[in-house]
């Protein structure tokens, strides 16, 4: 038996075919081979078309199948892991209204921010672990504000991965996990917030039918079968947001337990068995894939929106044509400290960690008679590690002690300069596995579909690559101490302002 993942990420859209019995990997895939464009109308908006990731994902597994290196009838289950909080559309005919509202989209802000007081921070942070914030509940309220007659036409609100299901199976349906990542769950009341839907004016009726993440969402048509070589009926049995689907890969699902990853953007995400959540909302708290009302697991999330997005900008203006392997040889040629040349990495949106502050992304110090283009590819990496660290600090001060961070071999996570510079700056050990979002994806379909007992027999087989240590830690403090005082100097003047 074979498990198709697929990982509908902001970038590009990645697949795997492993071997359930073995837990290997017979085949990946990714589409396009370059990062898919982020539409952006307006100074905050960002928007991508679900149309586009369905062309994706269907490029993304042809692509695999080309390898040869297994039979796609032998394909018995699919599991979806996908961008998180971005705000899908759809009438009654599962057509498209417009493009996504994505996750780093921040035009709703205010909206969320005035929901947050009105609920009242209390009834929101105890019952919704977290404030309205720019999350897609607000997005939402942004179009039936701003599109009324939009609106109107709306049969089903659903998120990316119910998006892509749909369209392998023609049928709508949620999770307990997706509204909880949406801000229309009240975990106190284990139900659809009443206080959200009141205040914003939403109809329950628009929310699909509830599943659990772990089942099936319904079964690949036969056209879809036809076109995309696979078996008519066999089941979508897994979906869930990308850094839930990413700590799934890790095995990441007990109290305790954390992960890391540092993709378009870097996150976090650490398991607990408490409601929880932080007073200024900073950190956030969603349904894990393994949560239930009998056995509460909570994934706490700090979310950075400029990481691997960052370091992609610093790569296309430099007009060096370098692989990333290439700027990561350069990167390790150049002393820690980048020779006083800082970079923030904030220029992705409104960042939560930062109260919701959009200062822009920033370069600092650079001496032109001593800075080049290599100094700029590590102090990317510096100043997205240092976010990493700010962002962990804030964690800490909610009780969170970590011993050790699991990782992907990965994005960032693929340059030695960058992992040497995140346990240097945080002090943590990093553990290092050789797997991804897609893979995560279709082991998670395994388990849904009951091809596994439970997760300890789907992740029987997970093997470390390695361990990185901190070595080096008094001196990387001391650059985090500068790099945090420029952070403060801009959050000062974004406040000010």
């Amino acid at each position: 038996m074979l498990l198709l993942g697929i990982d509908v990420g902001t970038s590009s859209i990645k697949v795997s075919i492993v071997d359930a019995a073995t837990q290997q990997i017979l085949a990946s895939a990714q589409y396009p081979e370059s990062e898919s464009g982020i539409t952006s109308l307006q100074p905050g908006w960002a928007e991508q078309s679900p149309e586009m990731w369905w062309q994706h994902v269907q490029q993304a597994i042809l692509k695999a199948h080309a390898t040869g290196n297994y039979h796609p009838a032998d394909i018995g289950a699919i599991g979806i892991g996908y961008q998180m909080h971005g705000l899908v559309l759809v009438d009654k005919n599962q057509r498209v209204l417009r493009d996504s509202i994505i996750w780093c989209d921040s035009r709703s802000v205010a909206i969320g921010n005035a929901a947050f007081d009105a609920i009242g921070p209390e009834k929101c942070l105890s019952h919704l672990l977290n404030s309205p914030g720019n999350f897609t509940a607000s997005k939402l309220a942004w179009v039936k504000l701003h599109e009324p007659e939009r609106y109107e036409q709306i049969d089903q609100v659903l998120l990316p991965g119910d998006f892509i299901a749909m369209k392998f199976t023609g049928q709508t349906g949620t999770t307990l996990s997706a509204l909880s990542e949406g801000i229309f769950w009240d975990f106190a009341e284990q139900e659809l917030s009443k206080d959200v839907f009141a205040y914003y004016g939403f109809d329950t009726a628009i929310i699909p039918p509830i599943k659990k993440v772990f089942e099936p969402h319904g079964m690949i048509s036969p056209e879809v079968a036809d076109m995309l070589r696979l078996k008519a009926g066999i089941p979508v049995s897994y979906k869930a947001g990308d850094q839930l689907n990413n700590a799934l890969s890790l095995n990441v699902l007990q109290p305790g337990e954390i992960a890391a990853t540092a993709g378009t953007s870097g996150v976090i995400y650490s398991v607990s068995d408490i409601l929880t959540y932080d007073p200024q909302s900073r950190v956030n708290t969603f349904a894990h894939v393994n949560h239930s009302a009998l056995q509460q697991r909570l994934g706490i999330l700090l979310c950075i929106n400029g990481t691997g997005i960052l370091n992609n900008w610093v790569r296309n203006i430099t007009g060096a044509q370098l692989s990333y392997q290439e700027m990561n040889i350069a990167a390790a040629a150049i002393q820690p400290g980048s020779e006083g040349l800082s970079i923030l990495p904030f220029g992705n949106g409104a960042e939560r960690m930062l109260n919701n502050a959009t200062i822009g992304a920033h370069v600092l110090n650079i001496d032109l008679n001593k800075h080049g283009s290599a100094h700029l590819f590590r102090a990317a990496q510096e100043g997205i590690a240092f976010s990493f660290r700010y962002g962990l600090d804030i964690m800490r001060g909610n009780g969170l002690q970590p011993s050790v961070i699991r990782a992907g071999r990965a994005n960032l996570f693929l340059s030695d300069v960058f992992t040497e510079i995140f346990v240097n700056t945080t002090g943590v050990p990093v553990e290092l596995y050789a797997c991804d979002g897609s893979v995560g994806a279709a082991l998670g379909a395994g388990i849904g579909a009951g091809i596994y007992r439970d997760e300890k027999e789907a992740f029987g087989n997970m093997k470390k690559l390695k361990v990185v240590q901190p070595s080096d830690t008094k001196r990387y403090d001391t650059m985090y101490q500068e790099w945090e005082k420029l952070l403060q100097d801009k959050l000062r003047t974004s406040y000010n302002s």
